[in-house]
């Protein structure tokens, strides 16, 4: 799968952006500054706070600052971060879907989050299988996992279809909660 250049409409203006993968309906590229009013939405999220955490993105100036230090930072450093997740039909702005690379873990893990109004409607997995198999046939990841708050069913169903294992309960470090810790082997 090749990156591609391509002016993707996101609310106005439009946006100059790298488009990663493409999916039956969702097209995941990167996340750039223009990004900023999704990100706040869907970092403020009752579901996100709960079960991913408090980022402390209030504001269009936080959410730049998420975007610059997170996703933008990880694409320099790693070739690879979260990357926005988008209908294709609509342009609409849905989720954030990728890989990030931690320091408290060996492996690359795969991640998402969306908007309430589009769970249930399988973006999660397609979105997320896509991200593994570029992991593994495009970037060549031996190894890929994911970790996940203990209650969130709706995840734990997502990584399981999409062929992850569970491995066991674990806690990151500086993290006061626990986490399920799952992997799939590449091939």
């Amino acid at each position: 799968m090749r990156t591609r250049h391509a002016a993707i409409a996101v609310g106005s203006p439009p946006v100059n952006a790298v488009i990663v993968l493409e999916t039956d309906r969702l097209v995941l590229r990167h996340l750039t500054l223009n990004d900023a009013p999704f990100i706040v939405e869907l970092l403020n999220e009752p579901s996100f706070l709960r079960f991913i955490g408090d980022r402390r993105v209030r504001s269009q100036q936080d959410a730049r600052q998420y975007i610059l230090n997170g996703p933008i930072a990880s694409y320099k450093k790693n070739g690879f971060g979260l990357w926005l997740a988008f209908l294709k039909e609509t342009g609409d702005p849905i989720g954030i879907c990728g890989l990030l690379k931690r320091d408290t873990l060996q492996d690359p893990d795969v991640g998402f989050a969306f908007l309430p109004a589009y769970w249930r409607q399988g973006y999660a997995f397609e979105s997320a299988s896509a991200v593994l198999k570029y992991g593994c046939e495009s970037l060549g990841m031996k190894r890929i996992v994911a970790i996940t708050s203990p209650d969130n069913a709706a995840s734990i169903g997502a990584l399981e279809k999409m062929g992850m294992k569970f491995e066991g309960i674990i806690r990151l470090d500086g993290d006061s909660r626990d986490v399920r810790l799952f992997a799939m082997e590449g091939s």
